[in-house]
């Protein structure tokens, strides 16, 4: 991954500045998505969104919006979502994260707090996204960790799903892998890394992307997760890229199994070699 060079593509607007008078936090954010309708705030339901805003407001005295890098789903973890707020509070950085957890469930944590970057928006200024996605591959499914896995009871052959895996990584149009509803400008994304490990009864999937579309890991990690069993030839992925069309994939995996584990900003290179060193 030595060639790899994060790159900032959004043209710098307004909103990468905070208001007069109020600065701008970093924030990096831990839960577990179990309880919660996604990151964004609505109306059917508790997100993580409206319950950190509601922490913040109970410390600050402020309402505000803390905006976030990823629109994460119903049912879909973190442990390394990137958001950041405007505060006209003087709190430092280093004593927010605390204060703010004291006011938060358990099942949401920030883990850390700083000052933004001159320019810095968490969603635009991201170049990169790490996400995992976890099988429990035995017959009957784990009763321990059960909230965070999928269960596949057939045994699943890794080297097809790394076989599979290396013919989407690359610079493709990946409208074929993009639930409905979709709103994106572009269905071309980059995929730098696309890795199947094993620990146990537990099997692996890691997608390191310049961004991703609404399900596009999910679809991929049912479809390899079928390649895997047998129920796919590898060479479907490859179909679906020229053709453009879903029907070549496989399920939409479950919510549950998937985590955002990291953002990437530019310089975060080392970031992404620490995560992938060894798988």
């Amino acid at each position: 991954m030595d060639e790899l060079r994060l790159v900032e593509h959004h043209r710098p607007s307004e909103a990468d500045h905070p208001p007069e008078g109020k600065r701008r936090l970093r924030l990096r954010v831990e839960y577990d998505g179990t309880g919660y309708c996604g990151w964004q705030r609505q109306s059917n339901g508790p997100s993580v969104q409206q319950t950190l805003e509601e922490a913040f407001e109970q410390l600050t005295g402020e309402r505000t919006w803390v905006v976030g890098s990823s629109r994460t789903d119903a049912g879909v973890h973190a442990r390394g979502l990137c958001a950041h707020v405007d505060t006209g509070s003087r709190i430092p950085p280093e004593k927010m994260s605390l204060a703010l957890n004291t006011r938060l469930p358990w099942d949401i944590r920030v883990l850390s707090c700083e000052e933004a970057p001159e320019g810095f928006h968490a969603r635009y200024s991201a170049c990169g996204k790490i996400y995992s996605y976890t099988y429990c591959n035995q017959r009957n499914m784990c009763a321990i960790g059960r909230q965070y896995a999928a269960h596949c009871p057939l045994p699943m052959d890794l080297e097809r799903m790394r076989e599979a895996a290396a013919m989407v990584e690359g610079r493709h149009d990946f409208r074929a892998f993009a639930a409905s509803g979709f709103t994106a400008s572009t269905t071309v994304r980059t995929l730098f890394r696309v890795r199947v490990t094993r620990e146990g009864n537990l099997v692996g999937l890691h997608f390191f992307g310049d961004g991703f579309l609404y399900n596009m890991v999910r679809i991929l990690s049912g479809t390899l997760a079928e390649i895997g069993t047998g129920k796919r030839d590898c060479g479907c992925l490859s179909r679906a890229l020229e053709s453009g069309n879903r029907l070549e994939l496989g399920k939409t995996a479950p919510a549950c199994a998937l985590v955002l584990e990291h953002v990437l900003y530019r310089g975060d290179e080392p970031l992404a070699q620490a995560y992938f060193k060894g798988r």
